[in-house]
């Protein structure tokens, strides 16, 4: 069995708001019983992509315990996070990372558009999903954007376009357990290309579902975290509030 953790849109902008809705969440993983194997984040780290934001998300996770994977969101920049987070030079090229924790393979995709609200897996992010299948290894596919709509029509407006581009890397592929996605700031569970397409909530505010009423945004409801536990080919998953 493995458990993870993830979490998703920090928008950490050096405001006292969103650094301790930040830290409220660190502290939470940290005083679990059992610590989790590994802590996802699915993008939105920094809310203008400054440098000083990213040292700021590097700060914040400096004593996890636990390995800490990261992909960007829409609001993320490529070159100051590469310089601040990953420590390479600032280029602008996809971040996709591959992870393997407890047996269980974890790519971490940027599929952002530089300077867009939507995303787009573009043709070297494809191929890289497609060379780290690796046929014998579980594996979770996690990315900001969620490639199924969500019922809110400014959030639809601004999911992975073109989701068939994953789909046709997931659909046929049994070793995918499930997709995982940020963005929405809402926590969401529905289905993408005949696997589970689980949707994290947000820490920095939630999201109102239009049925709800009030206001599109939520800022009074508590930082979300998503604990997944995944066993064999399956991946059953809890979210609380911190």
């Amino acid at each position: 069995m493995v458990l993870l953790a993830q979490i998703s849109d920090l928008h950490l902008d050096g405001s006292a708001r969103a650094t301790a809705r930040a830290r409220r969440v660190v502290d939470y993983l940290d005083g679990l019983q059992r610590p989790v194997d590994a802590l996802l984040v699915t993008g939105d780290l920094a809310d203008h992509g400054a440098e000083a934001e990213y040292e700021e998300v590097a700060q914040l996770f400096a004593t996890v315990p636990v390995p800490v994977l990261l992909c960007p969101g829409n609001h993320d920049v490529r070159g100051p996070y590469r310089k601040a987070l990953l420590g390479e030079e600032p280029t602008g090229g996809p971040i996709n990372r591959r992870h393997t924790v407890g047996g269980v393979d974890i790519l971490m995709v940027d599929g952002t558009v530089p300077g867009r609200g939507h995303g787009f897996l573009d043709d070297e992010t494809v191929g890289w999903i497609r060379d780290h299948l690796r046929d014998e290894m579980p594996t979770l596919i996690a990315l900001h954007h969620p490639p199924a709509p969500m019922h809110e029509p400014f959030i639809d407006g601004i999911l992975l376009h073109e989701p068939d581009r994953l789909a046709a890397l997931v659909r046929d592929r049994p070793q995918v357990i499930a997709v995982l996605a940020g963005h929405a700031h809402t926590a969401c569970a529905t289905t993408f290309a005949g696997k589970p397409l689980i949707v994290a909530p947000a820490v920095t505010f939630a999201l109102r579902m239009a049925w709800e009423g009030g206001s599109l945004d939520n800022w009074a409801q508590p930082p979300g975290v998503a604990f997944h536990v995944v066993e064999d080919d399956r991946i059953t998953t809890h979210f609380r509030v911190a």
